[in-house]
């Protein structure tokens, strides 16, 4: 199964479709739910219904999901019906298997409650298909229409001396590459409120965003949160939420982050912790918010690439 782990919930949501042709007084029995099995379109929306909170039980790779809303219509032709499944969850990944399968099996079990009143040829199930989704990467974009400029700052006394290497911030770096962001300006320092200070205020002259990593614990050495806040004209302590939020349905130590977000003038600062699973969970969280933001802040007077 592919791993989702790393994905944020979101709500999605899903409508598939299938056809089946019939002879018209098949059509006719349908309309009157007379059947010697009982009344067709009730049992093929129950079946759907089931078939949407079963998927992965019946394809090998779905993963199983929460299933918060399941629907099945019909809309009858005179030589056809047309299933139309709905599904919804919050999760990481999305319900279009789950309103597939619904349409499926809602179609075949309208099949099998006809077959009895005609030829096999009479009856063909076809067109099943997706007709919409929302929700996760479809709709919460994880990469920027436009470069945006960006930097990260590493904060560490034993990278910064040589006596370990970066691997949290190369992480981040990677990933804001892969969303787009660029150029990115990475450097490593110590845990130096002026050192640190003073690469900010010159950085923010060129760069939208500046993500430093590390730093937001609660030891004497982590100076980040304390020497950055008081820049933050505009804070957005939704970002950090759900950072804190996201890390703690991994390991209990995330509420023990002490990190900031928001505007220093007109660039984004964002203090990510200082582990490369801390620091590649919490962007993970926070990527589509941070899209949107260089989405809508286009009128921004910034150098940055976002104008």
């Amino acid at each position: 199964m592919k791993d989702v782990g790393m994905k944020p919930e979101s709500l999605r949501r899903a409508r598939a479709s299938a056809e089946l042709l019939a002879p018209a007084h098949c059509i006719a029995r349908l309309r009157s739910g007379d059947t010697e099995k009982g009344d067709p379109l009730k049992t093929a929306r129950v079946a759907g219904i089931l078939a949407a909170k079963r998927t992965d039980e019946l394809i090998p790779l779905c993963h199983p999901l929460p299933i918060y809303q399941a629907d099945v219509l019909f809309e009858l032709a005179e030589d056809r019906v047309r299933i139309i499944a709905k599904v919804e969850t919050i999760a990481p990944t999305g319900v279009e298997m789950e309103a597939l399968t619904a349409a499926s099996i809602a179609a075949l079990t309208i099949y099998d409650m006809l077959k009895p009143y005609c030829e096999p040829a009479e009856l063909c199930i076809r067109e099943c298909r997706l007709d919409e989704k929302r929700g996760g990467k479809s709709q919460y974009r994880r990469r920027l229409p436009a470069p945006v400029a960006a930097a990260v700052l590493v904060l560490s006394d034993t990278v910064a001396a040589g006596r370990k290497p970066d691997t949290a911030g190369r992480a981040v770096e990677g990933e804001l590459q892969a969303a787009g962001f660029a150029p990115i300006h990475y450097a490593v320092l110590p845990d130096e409120p002026q050192a640190l200070l003073d690469a900010v205020n010159e950085l923010r002259k060129q760069h939208a965003l500046i993500a430093t990593v590390g730093g937001t614990g609660i030891g004497r050495r982590d100076i980040t949160v304390d020497t950055l806040k008081p820049l933050i004209t505009r804070e957005l302590p939704g970002l950090m939420e759900a950072a804190r939020a996201f890390g703690q349905r991994r390991t209990p130590y995330a509420a023990m982050s002490r990190g900031v977000a928001g505007f220093a003038g007109d660039t984004l600062l964002v203090t990510l912790p200082g582990s490369r699973g801390g620091a590649s969970e919490s962007l993970a969280a926070i990527l589509p918010s941070l899209i949107h933001v260089f989405e809508v802040c286009r009128d921004l007077p910034h150098p940055g690439g976002y104008q």
